[in-house]
């Protein structure tokens, strides 16, 4: 046991110990305040979907720290138990080395890892979101669902780890720079590729048809300057009563997606709103600052790797007897989340901010009233909590709390 010994077990057990803290203080403060609607909503929000909120919201809690528990326990069991070094030898014995047993070595996790979460999974889907009357995804599509990640993740992923690993065995000293090269490269590719090749491969997406709201959106299209490659319809409703709207793509495979079950949901100014604010983010340069610091942060990531590649410290620290590049990047990717949890509360802070600035744009070029409106459906309709914990909200919650978003908006409707 060494410095890395014990500043990684010191670590796992901190995020464990903080994300069970931070689950806890959730349900016990949406608990206490399920009792009354939030003055802000007792006009659109009925005490009966209050608490209908307040229950889903304690009931996903719930998986979420066993599954908190497990992970640590499996990353403690194949770093500082030895499983990583036994998984290693069990490859070596039959008859693999080098490249290729690296790449079968992140395969035996990344299953590894499926089946262990694949408990929770089905209990999310077909206990707590059919019990709140959420879940329309059937046994045989789910499992549909997982064979053709798996088969995509073969498809694409095994390419780029060979690729990985081979930088890291034949690159020298500048491997980890090559590394992100070629990481950056394949990220940017996915961004094309996905919209357009992978999507369609889960979900059917037909242009919208309403000619009325078409419209609404060409006229908002046009007045704010956004070009996009059209207006899709997606089916979300085969898996889940939620709504949503995203864009997807970038350049000229731009693309905007509405649910299924967002067009049941919410009337045409209320959709005009909802797509104004995810123009806001194109128009700000949030998905553009959004991938650039993904990139920095790979940099910065994979520098330290490629320093951390040299010294037979990590490796035995770690639980792992030999130096090879492929234990070495296995071992910094199960590390890292437990050392960067703390800084979670920064990046749901940014993207915080950008929904309000999102919100600024909506309320400007289309109306912060429908905004209001679309948003106060949308926590009804997919049972939101409008009373989170303020710790846990500052260290999860990508968008504002519901109480004060909706403060904001008003104060821009005036």
């Amino acid at each position: 046991m060494n410095l890395f010994t014990w500043s990684f077990l010191l670590a796992v057990l901190l995020s464990l110990a903080l994300r069970l803290y931070l689950s806890q203080r959730q349900i016990r403060h949406v608990r206490q305040h399920a009792a009354e609607v939030p003055a802000a909503f007792r006009d659109r929000i009925t005490l009966q979907q209050h608490q209908l909120a307040a229950d889903y919201c304690v009931a996903r809690q719930r998986p979420g720290q066993w599954q908190a528990v497990a992970d640590s326990a499996l990353l403690l069991a194949l770093t500082l138990g030895g499983g990583l070094q036994w998984l290693w030898q069990q490859l070596a014995a039959r008859g693999l080395a080098g490249l290729w047993q690296g790449v079968a070595l992140i395969g035996v996790l990344a299953l590894l890892s499926s089946v262990l979460s694949l408990p929770f999974g089905l209990y999310r889907t077909f206990i707590i979101e059919k019990r709140f009357g959420f879940n329309r995804t059937s046994w045989p599509l789910y499992f549909t669902d997982m064979a053709k990640g798996g088969a995509l993740a073969v498809i694409v992923g095994a390419p780029l780890v060979s690729l990985i690993l081979w930088l890291l065995h034949a690159a020298g000293d500048w491997a980890w720079l090559w590394v992100w090269c070629s990481w950056t490269l394949f990220s940017l590719a996915m961004l094309w590729a996905y919209p357009t090749l992978i999507a369609p491969r889960f979900n059917r997406f037909t242009p919208l048809a309403d000619p009325a709201l078409r419209q609404r959106i060409d006229d908002l299209l046009a007045r704010t300057g956004f070009h996009s490659d059209g207006v899709f319809v997606m089916d979300g409703s085969r898996r889940s009563s939620h709504g949503n709207a995203y864009f997807t793509g970038f350049g000229k495979t731009k693309r905007i997606v509405f649910f299924d079950t967002l067009l049941t949901q919410l009337d045409e100014g209320e959709m005009e709103a909802v797509l104004a604010h995810e123009l806001g983010h194109f128009k700000h340069g949030h998905v553009r600052q959004r991938i650039a610091t993904t990139f920095l942060l790979s940099f910065l990531s994979l520098s330290l790797l490629g320093w951390l590649l040299t010294l037979p410290a990590f490796y035995s620290g770690l639980g792992v007897d030999e130096m090879a590049p492929a234990l070495g990047l296995v071992l910094f990717m199960l590390a890292a989340p437990a050392y960067t949890f703390p800084l979670t509360p920064l990046f749901s802070q940014l993207s915080r901010r950008h929904e309000y600035q999102a919100d600024d744009f909506a309320a400007r070029h289309s109306s912060a009233s429908e905004l209001i409106s679309a948003l106060v459906k949308l926590y009804r309709d997919n049972a939101s909590t409008l009373t989170p914990d303020p710790l846990h909200s500052r260290f999860y919650d990508s968008h504002p709390p519901a109480s004060l978003r909706i403060a904001h908006l008003e104060r821009q409707a005036q």
